[in-house]
């Protein structure tokens, strides 16, 4: 069969001549038989998809600590929402939506347990520090199968630079970069809203309203702003009023919401259990998986591995196991 030629030959003839073609991808860190069906991208969005790591992500905090209601987001439903918004530009301006959405699925595959607590409690912890997304390629690149998923470079670049200040190599991955900003902004002030936090009152006026008065109006006037000025242009670009009120938002929710909320309150705890589970394992090597151990040498390395990759529930089941007394009979 000649299925992926064929889907070659559309990406080439019917994409914008900005899009990265599947056909020209830069390759893989290891050379492999291509798939006579699907293109590289769209292998790595599947391989992404069917990981473990990937499944992980429903049980891991977005920034509520463990709530009570069945509708806030969990790292899963946010790398959804920005594979969606980031589908939804790239189709609009003719790009690869197959590279787009692998991206999208992969950026957050390296978040540790209890959201951006978490992480902030592991780069304390760790030598050299703790960053999501250099775990997220650690994860694709070395972790996951103990042997990586040997993704394509366009995929492992967008996962890297999603977040920070460097800028993605192709037009897809720049708009996964946006996506998740327009994403977590958006879905946080409607988790926010959900918990009693914040009430429509409190939101800032002058930006919701230039959005809109509900999250469905706000993201609908985002999208449209970086297609309306990406259109026909070697780059994604959002328009400086909306960089602006994205800003403005942004530190709206730091003053209100993720510092020094109730939706935060749980942090002091997070960091207790982190750095518990932490320290035992420096001490206990011995109860660190196998299959880390056969993959990395370094301690420390292994035990970072190891918590990162934590859900939410699967840390704290094992803080009360190794640390809270248990019932017993003689």
């Amino acid at each position: 069969m000649e299925i992926r030629k064929e889907v070659e030959q559309r990406e080439k003839t019917n994409l914008s001549p900005y899009a990265c073609l599947s056909m020209y991808s830069k390759g893989r860190l290891y050379e492999e038989p291509q798939c006579d069906i699907r293109t590289d991208f769209q292998r790595d969005r599947d391989r992404i998809l069917h990981s473990k790591a990937f499944r992980r992500l429903k049980h891991k905090t977005q920034v509520f600590i463990a709530p009570e209601g069945d509708h806030y987001r969990t790292r899963l439903t946010h790398t959804l929402e920005v594979a969606q918004i980031a589908r939804t530009i790239a189709r609009a301006l003719n790009l690869n939506e197959d590279l787009t959405e692998a991206i999208a699925l992969g950026h957050d595959l390296g978040h540790t347990p209890f959201g951006h607590a978490g992480e902030v409690c592991l780069n304390q912890l760790a030598p050299g520090g703790f960053k999501h997304n250099e775990q997220s390629l650690r994860v694709v690149d070395i972790l996951e199968q103990g042997k990586g998923l040997n993704l394509t470079l366009e995929v492992r670049d967008g996962i890297l630079k999603h977040t920070g200040d460097e800028k993605p190599m192709t037009l897809e991955g720049q708009i996964v970069k946006i996506a998740d900003r327009i994403a977590y902004i958006n879905h946080d002030i409607d988790d926010a809203l959900r918990a009693g936090i914040l009430q429509e009152k409190d939101l800032p006026v002058a930006e919701i309203s230039r959005l809109g008065s509900n999250s469905s109006q706000r993201l609908n006037t985002m999208i449209r702003d970086i297609i309306v000025n990406s259109r026909n242009c070697p780059n994604i670009i959002i328009s400086e009023e909306m960089q602006q009120i994205l800003t403005n938002l942004r530190k709206f929710m730091f003053q209100t919401v993720y510092v020094d909320s109730a939706a935060k309150s749980e942090e002091a705890k997070v960091k207790h259990v982190i750095t518990a589970i932490y320290e035992y394992l420096l001490q206990n090597p011995d109860r660190l998986p196998p299959d880390l151990r056969s993959i990395e040498k370094d301690v420390e390395r292994v035990v970072c591995d190891y918590i990162a990759g934590m859900t939410d529930r699967f840390i704290i089941n094992l803080y009360q196991y190794i640390f809270i007394p248990k019932p017993w009979q003689n």
